[in-house]
């Protein structure tokens, strides 16, 4: 029997970036943006607030865009501060890129296993899902899953005892398939 996974962000993810005026190098966001319109360009920008002392930062969505260009449910999303467009826009990689900026998923996810039924089984066949694009170790997925150490996946793994289509040394953030076999 097939088990499903799925890996969900609980929070937004924290936001590497140094902090000019206390040198931290993390910064958390609660999906505010500001927006700035100069006639017919528009501005819009996420806000984030550095761990350490509070300096706000900006991280640039749209720069001196036309107004028309903008579609008017995304506008509408910014002015509303919407939580659920922060988490989007921070899986665009380009934007990213564009501000020199790497995402932090660490405690910002869970496991959901759908239950610890599968654990007494020897074999296991698994579908693992992500809800968001967070980048995680298979092997630490499985350890989790599966209530084992990350030596005992590992030897599972050299032994040929877990299966699977993808390279699971690493990180994926993509929907994958294993099978465990005790």
């Amino acid at each position: 029997m097939l088990e499903n996974w799925v890996v969900e962000p609980v929070r937004l993810p924290l936001i590497r970036r140094r902090c000019h005026v206390c040198a931290s190098d993390t910064f958390r966001t609660s999906g505010k943006f500001r927006v700035n319109a100069n006639h017919k360009l528009i501005d819009v920008w996420l806000l984030a607030l550095c761990t350490g002392c509070g300096e706000t930062t900006k991280l640039t969505v749209m720069e001196r865009a036309h107004v028309r260009s903008v579609r008017p449910r995304t506008l509408d999303r910014a002015h509303d501060n919407d939580p659920s467009l922060a988490a989007e826009l921070l899986e665009d990689s380009a934007l990213l890129r564009r501000n020199r900026v790497a995402l932090d998923w660490e405690d910002a996810w869970r496991l959901d296993t759908g239950g610890s039924d599968h654990l007494d089984r020897e074999v296991i066949d698994v579908s693992v899902r992500f809800a968001a694009r967070i980048p995680v170790r298979p092997v630490r997925l499985i350890a989790e899953g599966c209530g084992l150490s990350r030596a005992e996946v590992e030897r599972l793994l050299a032994d040929g005892r877990l299966v699977s289509a993808v390279r699971l040394g690493g990180r994926l953030s993509g929907d994958f398939t294993f099978t465990l076999k005790r």
